[in-house]
């Protein structure tokens, strides 16, 4: 059992490290503040492969694996926990598309997708379907060589900004059963865009709902077949939880980072705060959570690249556990700075603001535990999850 990344690992670690201090970092604030959407700087992230890190390399993809990805989306997180937020977004919405979708559409769009170019959301949640997915409502009925789009979704990260949409949409009966996925060109006729919401985080990414009324969708435009949609879904978000999982431990490892530098700068009563030993021991608590935290992802990480059957039980813990202890971290780290971590010219109250949506998409954290709990105590899987 060796912890250590391997020497290709470390490289894109790096990569990614530099990418964020160079363009991610100096721009977040600004991008929070203003609510810019930076399509130039994902572009670049493009460029270095990161808009495709898990896609197969047949559509320009790096082919890596969800541990590797862990790592990178880490990385990115600590330059701008928000905009690397949506980057993990494309692509799980990219390696649908990569994964199941036809010859024609992945020649269409895989490679500008891998490569940043034109940019990709996910639309799952509806205004009456939320913790429960699979009891959406938005319909695509054949009619010919297309389907008949019609219906709503919520809270679609990119909306309106973005070039294609990953709709999840029920071509059959009630249940799970009757969802089926589909790949819509976000400028379709019929397609109608709400207002960008006004959020306490995550703003240099716009969300927005969509309408879809009589959209004509191409049955080429769908991904795999009818029905498959919630299984494809469902194996989208296990990859999600981790993604947002990793995301969540970035933010926190530079909370971590900053609230020592500032520990050791700042003076009261004489001496550091460094020095005082109650101070010393939340650093050490946070410091040890957030190290959990991060072994955690990466173990669900590695569980999922090799297709554990106890995979979906671990993401759930690994997103509940890790995104509880970033925003914890993020808000110690906050506190630690008195009221100096309350005001914009430092970059915690932005770390708090964007990490606590974390606890709420990709499957609430409440529902994480509904997974683990049914695992264990419906399917007596007590004895597997070791």
């Amino acid at each position: 059992m060796d912890f250590a990344l391997s020497d290709d690992q470390a490289a894109f670690q790096d990569a990614a490290e530099e990418f964020a201090r160079r363009e991610l970092a100096p721009r977040a604030a600004e991008w929070d503040a203003q609510c810019i959407f930076p399509k130039d700087a994902i572009a670049m992230a493009g460029e270095l492969g990161f808009c495709g890190i898990y896609s197969p390399e047949d559509v320009g993809g790096l082919g890596l694996s969800r541990l590797d990805a862990a790592i990178i989306f880490e990385a990115l997180a600590g330059g701008c926990t928000s905009t690397t937020a949506f980057i993990t977004i494309h692509n799980m919405a990219t390696w649908m598309i990569a994964t199941w979708g036809g010859r024609e559409l992945k020649a269409e769009w895989g490679g500008e997708l891998t490569a940043g170019k034109r940019l990709a959301s996910y639309c799952l949640t509806e205004p009456g379907a939320g913790s429960d997915a699979a009891g959406l409502r938005t319909s695509a009925r054949l009619d010919g060589d297309h389907y008949a789009l019609n219906g709503g979704k919520v809270f679609s990260s990119g909306a309106g900004e973005t070039d294609i949409l990953v709709v999840m949409a029920r071509t059959g009966a009630e249940g799970a059963g009757g969802i089926s996925a589909f790949a819509v060109p976000a400028d379709a006729e019929g397609i109608t865009y709400g207002r960008k919401e006004e959020k306490m985080g995550w703003n240099s990414q716009p969300t927005r709902s969509i309408t879809f009324e009589n959209v004509r969708v191409p049955v080429s435009h769908r991904l795999g077949e009818e029905g498959e949609g919630f299984k494809i879904a469902m194996k989208g978000l296990d990859g999600g939880r981790i993604n947002i999982a990793t995301c969540s431990v970035g933010t926190a490892q530079v909370a971590l980072e900053a609230a020592q530098r500032y520990m050791t700068e700042r003076r009261q009563f004489g001496q550091p705060l460094a020095a005082f030993q109650g101070l010393q021991f939340r650093i050490a608590d946070m410091a040890t959570e957030l190290v959990a935290a991060r072994q955690m992802v990466r173990m669900a990480a590695w569980r999922l690249d090799r297709n554990d059957p106890e995979a979906t039980t671990y993401c759930a813990m690994a997103k509940r556990f890790a995104t509880d202890v970033g925003f914890q971290v993020c808000n110690e780290a906050l506190q630690l700075h008195g009221g100096y971590g309350y005001i914009r010219d430092y970059p915690l109250e932005r770390h708090v603001r964007d990490t606590r949506v974390h606890q709420i998409l990709e499957g609430t954290n409440e529902i994480m535990r509904v997974i683990i709990g049914r695992r264990i105590l419906m399917d007596g899987a007590a004895e597997n999850i070791k």
